[in-house]
């Protein structure tokens, strides 16, 4: 059951489903205009996000990207407003325009090692047996930066890039001090090894650092991080950036040496992020 969230006065966000990939969608509204971020992954998820709005009195007047993947952009569709995005997220909407998404295209995609099995598994999950998929182009590109005066309340998009993505983009309201980070601290998964590499990692969380933030909202997170978490996380990626280049790429090194500065065993997901950076480092 997805819930629409409150995080502030001005910015609700719809909950996530795991299962068939649906990222959080997230609104920020100002006195005079509501900006939506990301599309959703099917007509239906944008939909039942525009309903939940519709509740609270709020529609969107215009239509923000993080980046191109799917989970982002199938609800393109569904979309009746102004869509603005960064220009390679408008160049690779472009490219899967010409894409087929049946079975067998998906299946031969992912068999060539372009296409996650999770993604191909989650767009048969979500959109069914019938799929006729409609990616409209954006309307308005930009390169760098843009910012949206709502009335009273201000978003500055930002181009980050990152490993996940590199046409990541991020969203900063500073009146609420939030940060929408969208998917670009998540790990490159369209590599034969998941991975995160130590130069995008450590200029794009010091792309983050730069920005006066107390919230933070990941599209795949249950829910927003607080800034102690987001310090934590950060730390976490400039403590195994600098180890995995420090032993290179030698994964038990970096776990003792990362253990002994924590002064405690390991997490789970600690593990699995020094083995991201090894990924990367090692190729």
């Amino acid at each position: 059951m997805q819930t629409l969230e409150k995080v502030s006065k001005h910015i609700v966000y719809l909950t996530r489903v795991e299962v068939t990939d649906r990222p959080i969608l997230v609104a920020v509204s100002g006195a005079k205009k509501t900006l939506i971020i990301d599309a959703g992954n099917s007509v239906s998820h944008a939909q039942l996000f525009q309903d939940e709005l519709m509740k609270g009195n709020l529609s969107g007047d215009m239509l923000v990207l993080t980046h191109s993947h799917w989970d982002h952009v199938f609800g393109l569709e569904n979309v009746d407003v102004p869509v603005i995005c960064e220009k390679g997220t408008y160049r690779n909407i472009k490219e899967m325009q010409l894409l087929s998404w049946d079975d067998h295209s998906l299946d031969q995609r992912v068999k060539e090692g372009v296409e996650i099995p999770f993604c191909a598994d989650a767009i048969k999950l979500e959109l069914g047996t019938e799929r006729d998929i409609s990616l409209k182009l954006p309307d308005i590109v930009f390169e760098k930066s843009l910012t949206i005066d709502l009335g009273d309340i201000t978003c500055i998009v930002e181009h980050v890039g990152g490993d996940h993505a590199a046409d990541s983009c991020i969203v900063y309201v500073p009146e609420e001090n939030t940060l929408i980070l969208g998917d670009c601290l998540y790990a490159n998964l369209y590599a034969d090894k998941w991975n995160y590499t130590a130069e995008k990692a450590l200029k794009l969380v010091e792309k983050i650092e730069s920005y006066h933030a107390e919230t933070y909202i990941l599209s795949h997170h249950d829910q927003p991080c607080t800034k102690q978490e987001m310090e934590q996380e950060i730390k976490l990626f400039k403590d195994c950036a600098s180890l995995v280049v420090k032993h290179q790429g030698n994964q038990e090194m970096m776990e003792q040496e990362l253990a002994i500065k924590l002064n405690r065993n390991l997490t789970e997901d600690e593990l699995d992020t020094v083995g991201l950076f090894v990924n990367g480092f090692t190729g």
